[in-house]
């Protein structure tokens, strides 16, 4: 297991990393850990990340320029294209070089497999890049998950601790995990609540409400807009004072539905869910449709984005124009 990371050789000051992709939390890595005193080189191909990266003071460059003389590499890009791009990029990865990976899809999937002389390391941030990088300009940190699939010729275990501070989540904790713990449970917590159960419950409760001729505003409000609410008491306190800080109502109903709602149905779709993302269903079905185009995701995302929830949520946030700040 990794040493603790706030070991004096975990100072980040001069580590040599480069970013390949400047999104969600590439831009976050980034920034973190330039400000935290390495010497960061981004790979970015043109285009509004490399916009946005020449905007924050970098100079992006192509990835095989960015890798050179770098003693970490994080693909901080889609995990669809990682397997395309590290075919050209590998020869130019330096020996005894660690490969860092922010989701253990890839690895944990075989869709690339870096040299044997290469570390090959997981830094996953339990939470998105924007906030990654609010937490570290106030000082504090999220936890995030790491593991060393692959030790090489590197100071791995080194590698991690130094990109683990560097962005500021040993402020928190790093959780020892592995490459297929992470993959397996992001990837469940992802589909089952997170991204798509809640979607799912939401989008039906609201279709309940609507035919039952509520308007669509009113069903918009109290089965979507509302979550957030108690969804930051659960974030900041737990479900037990959660509970004690809605209505007595609220809570005798809570327990009512929930007896309803968990039936050996939700069960065994949620075992179904698991064993879909443990056999590697899953990651084939994702690689065969982006290799194809992606044409059944764009054809979902599409129906989703017409769907009437979206015509009742821009109606409903157009009463309050300061959501778009409050973030």
């Amino acid at each position: 297991m990794p040493a603790p990371a706030n070991s004096p050789d975990a100072d980040p000051t001069g580590f040599r990393v480069a970013v390949l992709g400047y999104g969600n939390q590439g831009r976050a890595h980034a920034l973190n850990l330039r400000d935290a005193g390495a010497k960061v080189s981004v790979g970015a191909r043109s285009g509004p990340g490399a916009d946005l990266a020449q905007a924050d003071g970098f100079s992006p460059v192509r990835f095989e320029s960015a890798v050179q003389q770098v003693e970490l590499v994080i693909m901080a890009l889609p995990d669809e294209v990682h397997g395309p791009i590290w075919t050209d990029l590998e020869p130019h990865v330096p020996s005894g070089c660690s490969v860092g990976f922010i989701h253990g899809f890839s690895i944990h999937h075989q869709r690339l497999t870096p040299r044997a002389d290469l570390g090959v390391i997981l830094v996953a941030p339990k939470g998105p890049g924007p906030t990654l990088r609010r937490r570290f300009v106030k000082g504090q940190g999220i936890p995030a998950l790491v593991g060393i699939h692959q030790t090489g010729e590197a100071d791995a275990e080194l590698h991690l601790r130094r990109w683990g501070t560097g962005i500021g989540c040993a402020r928190a904790a790093l959780i020892p995990s592995s490459f297929a713990e992470e993959c397996e449970t992001d990837l469940f917590g992802e589909q089952a609540i997170l991204c798509g159960g809640i979607l799912a419950l939401m989008r039906a409760s609201f279709e309940t409400l609507q035919s039952a001729g509520y308007s669509d505003e009113v069903a918009y409000i109290e089965c979507i807009h509302e979550l957030k609410q108690v969804v930051d008491l659960l974030y900041a306190q737990g479900p037990a004072a959660m509970h004690k800080a809605i209505s007595n109502t609220a809570e005798f109903g809570a327990f009512v539905a929930a007896e309803r709602l968990d039936s050996k149905e939700l069960r065994d779709q949620l075992q179904s869910i698991l064993r879909d993302i443990q056999s590697g269903a899953f990651a084939q079905r994702f690689a065969e449709d982006a290799a194809a185009g992606h044409p059944w995701f764009k054809a979902k995302r599409t129906a989703h984005e017409d769907h009437d929830i979206e015509h009742a949520s821009a109606k409903v946030r157009k009463t309050m124009p300061w959501l778009e700040n409050d973030q």
